[in-house]
């Protein structure tokens, strides 16, 4: 729908301001920063991380004690969906050398070079084949490519800076060492970039960064990269794809080594047994939990399955006592609630402003900052801008893009959003978006190191699924750097793996009859199963009526 009457009436503000506004862009003039003191003063207030008894102390496993979200800890201490004792791992309907659970981009980055490498390769996904937030990542992808004033030292400082110094330094050196040849691979697969007219890589600011690094396309970057990675895997016929079966449980063999996993056939509803040398988790995030009732710009199948499985099977988790709250999801129209506006929006020069049509942060604050501000504006000074059903946004000034780059880029940077709007009746290069942070990444996940290894030998982890890397706060376009950086890591190593080191042995699932039992010796009795797979989005009301009527 288009905006009200009342919004319309609000919009007079932003536009009452512009002119000057755009005077002072045209200066040079910026927003200040806020100090490191102030920015930690913000996010202790008002970021979801820190609200009181927004985390819960797990109560097993082998991060028991530590305090996370208690959404994921529901998961973390839920039962298995299989009955151990009712699976035949005697039965093997899959045999491959390398499973890669999970069809994103970082599974698809790691099956590419798996199969270069000359190990058969099988995905198992639990929707189609690029059906991930890869897909959904819209601003770009960061890279130190430039010759002049730049470099993946500056890189490095960022990516620090940005997770509060709290990230692993080698996780860090290996993801900013490896973007400048990401790219250029990307490039040689076919990835359309945008460019400037001499053939030069179009970059951007991005919120945190000293240097204009964020390559992109368009406002589709994830897309084009799912695009191009997901075509070179199904034009390589040894690398198998099976769509609609994710994983619901890891398999050890007696050696303690990762030895395949249970998938389970959402069509048929049937269960499989899959055998492999080598197993690489690259299943994603968890933004489908709804942390705190917020919003998410998540895909449909982000439920958070790779860190269960993994957790089940052993493997410590790490910074998932933060998650991101990317400061613009829309928040109107309703229908669109909680899309991501990239943040390339506020690189290209859009401002966020109050309902008085006033700035109050400035647009490249890294993300957990500028969405700490966006609370605290509409918490705190009450100047938040009302949608009329009860729910509050920030404006983000997309039409100021249109004086500073000239009369057409929102349509022509923008395709994507500006068609979305478009839809509704917003024309997102004449008149301001309404915005409000969402759920949109999961910092931390399960540990892993710069090979992509995991505690379980023949068990690796790449993506979002994966914990370190990002410390506490994830910067723009170091997710899609990730998942080609890690997934490309991940394939290798596994396939050597595969060659060199892997030791056949009698299937498993013990470790999931003794996490059972770890559960009821720590009183915890549910009827919760893990992983979700999908989100229950259905009426409370409409569910109690159907058990009744069973």
């Amino acid at each position: 729908m288009p905006y009200t009457a009342e919004l319309k009436q609000l919009i007079k503000r932003v536009e009452a301001t512009r002119p000057e506004r755009f005077e002072r862009k045209k200066r040079g003039e910026e927003f200040p920063l806020l100090s490191l003191k102030e920015r930690q003063e913000r996010l202790e207030k008002f970021h979801p991380d820190y609200k009181a008894g927004a985390r819960t102390e797990i109560r097993v496993g082998p991060s028991k004690g530590y305090a996370i979200q208690p959404e994921m800890v529901n998961l973390l201490e839920a039962r298995s969906r299989i009955d151990p004792d009712k699976i035949d791992l005697s039965k093997v309907d899959f045999d491959t050398d390398v499973l890669i659970l999970g069809g994103g981009g970082a599974g698809t980055a790691a099956a590419l070079m798996a199969q270069e490498c000359g190990v058969r390769v099988m995905i198992a996904t639990k929707l189609r084949h690029g059906d991930a937030n890869t897909m959904m990542a819209e601003g770009g992808i960061q890279a130190a490519t430039k010759e002049t004033k730049d470099s993946p030292y500056y890189h490095y400082l960022d990516v620090l800076g940005g997770g509060h110094f709290k990230n692993d330094p080698e996780l860090v050196h290996t993801l900013v060492t490896g973007a400048p040849k990401v790219i250029a691979w990307l490039e040689s697969l076919g990835c359309m970039f945008t460019k400037n007219e001499d053939g030069r890589l179009r970059t951007l600011h991005g919120g945190g960064t000293c240097r204009k690094r964020m390559h992109y396309a368009a406002d589709i970057t994830g897309a084009e990269i799912m695009r191009t990675l997901r075509d070179e895997a199904r034009n390589r016929p040894d690398i198998k794809v099976l769509e609609f079966m994710p994983a619901v449980e890891l398999i050890l063999n007696e050696h303690g080594h990762c030895g395949g996993a249970v998938l389970y056939n959402l069509e048929t509803e049937e269960y499989f047994i899959a055998k492999a040398k080598a197993v690489i988790l690259a299943t994603g995030g968890s933004g489908r939990l709804h942390y705190q009732g917020f919003m998410t710009t998540n895909h449909y199948g982000a439920t958070g399955d790779g860190v269960v499985l993994g957790y089940r099977a052993g493997l410590p988790v790490c910074f998932l006592h933060t998650y991101q709250y990317h400061p613009t999801g829309i928040v109107f129209p309703e229908q669109s609630e909680g899309i991501l506006i990239t943040e390339k929006f506020r690189g290209a020069g859009a401002n966020v402003l109050n309902i008085e049509g006033e700035q109050f942060v400035n647009e490249r604050e890294p993300r957990d900052v500028e969405s700490a501000c966006f609370i605290r504006e509409c918490v705190e000074t009450g100047k938040g801008v009302p949608t009329g059903s009860g729910k509050v946004g920030i404006w983000l000034d997309s039409p100021l893009i249109e004086m500073l780059m000239g009369k057409g880029a929102v349509k022509r940077e923008f395709p994507g959003k500006y068609i979305l709007l478009k839809r509704f009746g917003i024309d997102i290069s004449k008149e301001p978006m309404l915005v409000y942070p969402t759920v949109h990444y999961q910092n931390g996940g399960l540990e892993y190191n710069s090979r992509c290894e995991t505690a379980i030998p023949g068990l690796y982890s790449s993506g979002e699924v994966s914990g370190g890397v990002h410390g506490e706060n994830r910067l723009m376009g170091n997710s899609l750097l990730d998942v080609c950086v890690f997934g490309k890591i991940a394939g290798m190593s596994a396939a050597d793996y595969v060659k060199e080191k892997a030791r056949d042995g009698k299937l498993s699932l013990d470790h999931v009859r003794r996490y059972h039992k770890e559960l009821e010796e720590a009183g915890i009795v549910t009827d919760r199963v893990a992983p979700m797979l999908l989100p229950d989005y259905s009426n409370p009301k409409v569910r109690e009526r159907q058990l009744t009527a069973h």
